[in-house]
């Protein structure tokens, strides 16, 4: 039986991807290209992504991308089983550039289009890599997403906490900037964490109480930018010790709402470890990952994380996506643009904000 092969495109934020991955041996993946063109350079005098911005530069660069990983993949176009995109959440001018090229494509070639739900080319990304059985429990950190949820299969997910202001990775973002660091932050405030010394600075650790399973980090980035003023004029040092104890109060967050949904996951799913995975651009935090990892050998379950280069935005996951449901047969509705989809809600709701392309 001939392998599938598909295009995958991803414009949801400030990165231009495109990749081709085909099936592998034992239903694996194998990706042939994955080419990613970032606009980071083109953001940081923001300290932050500007719509505009970004949907200007994908127009400019999403066909050279996509010819691009066509050539490093070696396979001609008439190899292609069909092409997956994704068509939200996300940036609504790079979602409809990423949208109608792929339209386009799809049409002169003949061949399907599938609409990804981005937030679900993170949740699969582990099983490119990683025999991962359904169910897990999902730790997703991203820029605009902090949520815990368990992924019962393709195209079925639990959502069991969201967060309820701030996603973790703008809060990093935004005590960078505070502290009149680059963009992104993440890798900026774990590098100056790391230089931290004892300090006597202590931060609220949001919701950690609450007995539910979201997240708050508006006040914590709040609390972060009080201290920066009181501490006025601040020295390295200082600056070192506040991402630190920042950090810290995130990872004390983030453990407490894990092991709270763990219990849950036990209580529902007779499993002895169940995998836990830690999915989006955060999971590179390497901190984060080994406190989760120290507390795994505690809780008995079994922590996953994909390469970095897997975990922030790209394409390969959004192709990967696309395989996965054409295995199993889920047929792609007429896609519509989601700048907003929660994962946990697929093809049967929409809302005001939804776009035909």
């Amino acid at each position: 039986m001939k392998k599938m092969i598909i295009l995958g495109i991803e414009t949801s934020c400030d990165e231009t991807s495109a990749s081709i991955v085909k099936e592998g041996k034992n239903g694996q993946c194998e990706i042939l290209s994955n080419i990613v063109h970032s606009q980071i350079s083109e953001h940081t005098d923001y300290g932050g992504v500007v719509p505009e911005i970004a949907a200007r530069s994908h127009i400019q660069n999403i066909d050279k991308v996509v010819e691009k990983s066509i050539t490093e993949s070696g396979i001609n176009l008439k190899d292609l089983d069909a092409i997956a995109v994704t068509s939200g959440p996300g940036l609504k001018g790079g979602l409809i550039v990423g949208v109608t090229f792929a339209k386009a494509m799809a049409s002169v070639l003949k061949i399907p289009i599938l609409g990804i739900n981005h937030l679900e080319g993170h949740a699969l990304t582990i099983r490119m890599v990683k025999n991962i059985l359904f169910p897990y429990l999902l730790l997703l950190v991203t820029g605009g997403h902090t949520q815990l949820l368990i992924v019962k299969n393709v195209d079925d997910y639990e959502r069991l906490g969201t967060t309820i202001d701030d996603a973790l990775g703008e809060a990093y973002d935004k005590v960078s900037k505070s502290l009149n660091h680059g963009y992104p932050g993440g890798p900026v405030v774990e590098r100056m964490a790391q230089k931290s010394n004892l300090n006597n600075i202590k931060f609220p650790r949001p919701l950690i109480n609450s007995g539910d399973l979201n997240f708050s980090f508006s006040g914590l980035k709040t609390a972060v930018r009080r201290e920066i003023n009181k501490s006025k004029p601040l020295d390295n040092q200082m600056a070192y010790n506040i991402c630190a104890e920042f950090q810290d109060s995130v990872i004390d967050v983030i453990l407490s709402k894990l092991s709270l949904a763990i219990r849950l996951f036990k209580n529902k799913y007779d499993i002895q470890n169940p995998s836990v995975v830690l999915a989006g651009g955060v999971a590179a935090n390497k901190k984060i990952f080994s406190s989760i990892k120290k507390v795994s050998e505690g809780e008995k379950f079994n922590i996953s994380v994909a390469p970095q280069h897997l975990c922030t935005d790209n394409a390969a996951m959004i192709a990967w996506s696309g395989i996965e449901r054409l295995r199993k047969e889920i047929k792609s509705t007429p896609i519509v643009i989601k700048p907003r989809w929660p994962l946990d809600i697929q093809n049967d709701v929409k809302s005001e904000v939804d776009i035909k392309v």
